[in-house]
C-alpha cells in the first residue's frame, strides 16, 4: 500500500499521480455499454404512444376507447383508467424488485454479466408484448421489461463510472441518459409512423423493442469488464492488464493501487446494504435517496409516458398530439448533448441548480395558460397550442441537462468500491419506485388537480433545486476512490462522515 493515511481502504492524495489519455478503446466500450439506456428510453417512448392509439385501447380497453370518442369528456379525464395507468406502471414496479435482486449480481459476477441478463429478460418482454392478446399477457411481458430495465439500470450506470477516466467521468457517464433520449426519440418516431398502421400498429411499436434488446445483449459479450470489477472479484492482474488498455499506458501504479485498495477494504465487507447504513456512508445513502426522488418529481415521466394523451387531452388532434410528443422527445436528445459538454467543465452544481429554475418557470407557464384558456371540454386556440409545447419543450430542455443525466451520474459515483453495487440497487429501486407511483396515479392526478399538476410537480422543483444548493457537494474531477475526502470538507456533511474510516456508528 502507497503511503499515507487509509480513507474507506484507499490512500489520500493519489488523484495526481493517476495517467493515462482517453483511448479509442474506452469510448467504444462504454459507447456500447451505454446501448442499455436506450432500453429504459424506447419503453417511456412507446408506452404513451401505444396508450393513445385508437386499435390499442379498443382491443385492451375498450371502455376508455369509449370515454376518448365521447365529444363532451373532460379533457382532463377522458384517459383516467387504473388498469390502462397498470399497462405503464406495472414495468416499473417490476423493475424495482429485479434491481435488488441485480445488485449481488452484479457484485459476486460482474457488471457485463448483469448486463446481458438484462438485455435477455427485455427480449422476451418485447416478443411477448407483440404477441398478447389479453390484458394478462400484456402485462406479463411488461414484468419480463422491467426485469429488463432493473438490470440493465442498475449495471450501465456502474459501467460507465468505472471505465473513463476520472476528468471525462460525468460527460461518458452521460452516455446512459443519451442513449435513454436517442431511445424515447426512436420511440416517438416508431409510433408516429405505426399509428397509421390502425387497427395493429401497436403491434409494430411493442415489438419493435426487442431491437435495443439485441443490441444491448451484443454489447454485452463485446465488451470487456470493469478493472474495478475485476479487481474487486480477485481477477487481479486481468484488472491491471485492462486497466492499462483503457488508459493507454502502462504506469497505472497510482490508479490500480487505489483500486487494489479500495478492493481489499470492500471484501472486509460481507454485508454491502447494512454497512451503507453506517455513519460514514450516511450522505452517499442520502444522496441515493433524494437524487432520483426529485428526478422523477419534475414531472418529465409524466410528460414522457402520457406526451400524447396529455396533448390529447389539451385538445390536440391524435396526429397533432404524437407530432408534438416527438418534438418533445428530440428536444430531450439533444439537450443532454450540451451536459455532456458541459458537465466536466461547468460542473454538476451549476447544471442542476439552473436547470430547476427553468423548469420551475416553465411549469408555472403552461398551468397559467391551462386554468385560463383550456376549459374542461373545451380546445385551446393554435396560438397558444404552439405557446404550451414550446414551452413544455423548453422544460425538457432543461431537464435533459440537468435533472435527466445528473440524477443517475451523482448517485453512481459517490459510492465507495464496498458500497457502490448497493449503492446503485438503492437508487435504481427508489427511481422505478417513485416512476411507478406517478405513472399509476397520474392519469388521476391530472383528472383531479387539471392544470394543478403542473403547479404540483414545479412546487417539488423548487424543493430540490434548494436541496442541491444546500447539501450536494460538487464532485467534477473528484476520483471515485476517493469521495470519502470530499463530503469531510462539505459545510454540513462534514459534521456527520467521521474522520477516521475506523470509526462507524
Amino acid at each position: 500500500m502507497a503511503g499515507g493515511a487509509v480513507v474507506a481502504g484507499v490512500a489520500k492524495e493519489r488523484a495526481a499521480q493517476y495517467k493515462g489519455r482517453v483511448t479509442p478503446y474506452v469510448i467504444i466500450t462504454c459507447l456500447v455499454a451505454a446501448v442499455g439506456g436506450s432500453l429504459f428510453g424506447y419503453d417511456i417512448g412507446i408506452s404513451g404512444g401505444v396508450t393513445s392509439m385508437d386499435g390499442f385501447l379498443s382491443h385492451f380497453f375498450h371502455g376508455v376507447y369509449e370515454k376518448k370518442k365521447r365529444a363532451h369528456e373532460n379533457n382532463y379525464c377522458k384517459f383516467n383508467d387504473q388498469v390502462l395507468a397498470a399497462f405503464t406502471s406495472s414495468l416499473y414496479l417490476a423493475g424495482l424488485v429485479a434491481s435488488l435482486i441485480a445488485s449481488p449480481v452484479t457484485r459476486k459476477y460482474g457488471r457485463r454479466i448483469t448486463i446481458i441478463c438484462g438485455g435477455i429478460f427485455f427480449l422476451i418482454g418485447a416478443t411477448i408484448n407483440a404477441a398478447a392478446v389479453n390484458v394478462a399477457m400484456l402485462l406479463l411481458g411488461r414484468i419480463m421489461l422491467g426485469f429488463g430495465i432493473g438490470f440493465g439500470n442498475q449495471a450501465v450506470p456502474l459501467y460507465l463510472s468505472e471505465m473513463p477516466p476520472t476528468h471525462i467521468r460525468g460527460g461518458v457517464n452521460m452516455l446512459f441518459q443519451l442513449a435513454t433520449t436517442l431511445g424515447i426519440f426512436t420511440a416517438n418516431m416508431i409510433n408516429y409512423g405505426t399509428s397509421k398502421l390502425e387497427p395493429w400498429g401497436w403491434r409494430l411499436s411493442l415489438g419493435l423493442a426487442a431491437l435495443p434488446a439485441s443490441l444491448m445483449i451484443i454489447g454485452g459479450l463485446a465488451v470487456t469488464e470493469t478493472p474495478n470489477s475485476l479487481i474487486e472479484r480477485g481477477y487481479t492482474e486481468e484488472g491491471r492488464r485492462v486497466l492499462e488498455k483503457t488508459r493507454g499506458t502502462k504506469d497505472v501504479s497510482a490508479e490500480f493501487q487505489d483500486m487494489v485498495d479500495a478492493s481489499e477494504f470492500a471484501k472486509s465487507i460481507k454485508h454491502p446494504f447494512r454497512n451503507i447504513l453506517e455513519r460514514r456512508n450516511r450522505p452517499q445513502l442520502i444522496m441515493a435517496i433524494f437524487m432520483p426522488t426529485f428526478q422523477i418529481l419534475t414531472g418529465i415521466n409524466s410528460i414522457l409516458f402520457y406526451a400524447p394523451v396529455l396533448f390529447q387531452s389539451m385538445g390536440f388532434a391524435a396526429n397533432a398530439s404524437l407530432y408534438s410528443s416527438a418534438l418533445t422527445g428530440a428536444v430531450l436528445a439533444s439537450s443532454t448533448l450540451i451536459s455532456i459538454a458541459t458537465v466536466d467543465r461547468l460542473g454538476r452544481r451549476v447544471l442542476l441548480i439552473s436547470g430547476g429554475i427553468q423548469m420551475v418557470v416553465c411549469q408555472v407557464i403552461v398551468a397559467i395558460i391551462l386554468g385560463a384558456k383550456l376549459g374542461p371540454d373545451g380546445e385551446l386556440s393554435k396560438g397558444y397550442s404552439v405557446i404550451v409545447v414550446t414551452v413544455i419543450c423548453l422544460f425538457v430542455l432543461a431537464f435533459g441537462w440537468s435533472w435527466g443525466p445528473l440524477g443517475w451520474t451523482v448517485p453512481s459515483e459517490i459510492f465507495p468500491l464496498e458500497t457502490r453495487s448497493a449503492g446503485q440497487s438503492i437508487t435504481v429501486a427508489v427511481n422505478l419506485f417513485f416512476t411507478f407511483a406517478i405513472a399509476q396515479s397520474f392519469l388521476s392526478l391530472l383528472c383531479g388537480l387539471k392544470f394543478g399538476i403542473f403547479l404540483f410537480f414545479a412546487g417539488w422543483v423548487t424543493i430540490m433545486t434548494i436541496f442541491v444548493y444546500l447539501f450536494l457537494p460538487e464532485t467534477k474531477g473528484v476520483p471515485i476512490e476517493e469521495m470519502i475526502l470530499m463530503w469531510r470538507k462539505h459545510w454540513f456533511w462534514k459534521r456527520i462522515v467521521p474522520q477516521e474510516s475506523s470509526t462507524d456508528d
